[in-house]
């Protein structure tokens, strides 16, 4: 009964081949997100990418798939599907180190209108939900909705609020926001309908670099408070194209 139960559960996480029209191939990995799926997904995209298979254009890590781009001219779907298909057995953790971040967060309220409702409507305090959110270590699941905006999770389970109920129409870029089990920084202005509780001066959009989104999937974000006065004079070198972010290891805010 046992290798019944286990052989169930590999048939539910072999991974799903699905058509996307004729430019795209989608491998489904599950339908949960976890990180144990993100890192299934990642190691795929590690392993084609080493394989540099002929006609793959681009690929797309989502919470639980990999949509692989490809150009029809060079090789059909059915030349895809089977040049991936050893590739997709035995997927551990991504062979690529992750990178990590630590983005400054200014807290205050000025920056930060949701701030005191989540607080009450969590029963934490302010502080007691700054802490709880700067305490994390998040994963970047993936990239969408725009460019460069980050699906950050996990989010503490004492901190976990619906969508607002009526989404605001503009959101300034930089704000930090959570919404059910996911926090996220929105790089561009734009309307949203997350809890807005804090602001990062730095830019994850920008296009004076190269390339000019920031982060990446299987990134790690940590988020370390500043008061108002260091967020504002990170913010003016940030529009001057002055203030500098690099992950770990490899130099710090300036």
């Amino acid at each position: 009964m046992a290798d019944t139960m286990t052989e169930k559960r590999r048939d539910a996480q072999a991974p799903r081949f699905l058509a996307c029209g004729d430019t795209a191939l989608c491998i489904e990995f599950g339908d949960q997100i976890d990180r144990e799926v993100s890192a299934r997904v990642l190691a795929l995209a590690d392993r084609i990418q080493a394989a540099g298979i002929a006609g793959v254009v681009e690929l797309v890590p989502t919470f639980r798939s990999l949509l692989v781009h490809y150009d029809p001219s060079v090789g059909s779907q059915s030349d895809l599907r089977a040049a991936l298909a050893p590739l997709v057995v035995d997927l551990g953790a991504a062979q690529g180190a992750s990178r990590r971040w630590r983005l400054p967060a200014c807290y205050d309220t000025s920056v930060a209108p949701d701030l005191d409702e989540v607080a009450s409507r969590t029963g934490l305090s302010v502080q007691q939900v700054i802490e709880r959110h700067s305490a994390v270590t998040y994963h970047v699941y993936m990239l969408g909705f725009l460019p460069g905006y980050p699906y950050l999770g996990d989010l503490p389970p004492e901190l976990a609020l619906p969508r607002r109920e009526n989404p605001r129409t503009r959101v300034p870029p930089g704000s930090i926001a959570i919404a059910t089990t996911m926090t996220a920084v929105y790089p561009l202005e734009s309307p949203g309908g997350w809890h807005l509780i804090g602001r990062t001066p730095v830019a994850l959009w920008d296009v004076r670099r190269d390339p000019p989104v920031l982060l990446s999937a299987g990134d790690k974000i940590e988020f370390s408070p500043i008061s108002v006065r260091e967020y504002e004079e990170m913010a003016a070198r940030a529009v001057a194209g002055t203030l500098t972010i690099a992950p770990e290891g490899q130099g710090v805010v300036s």
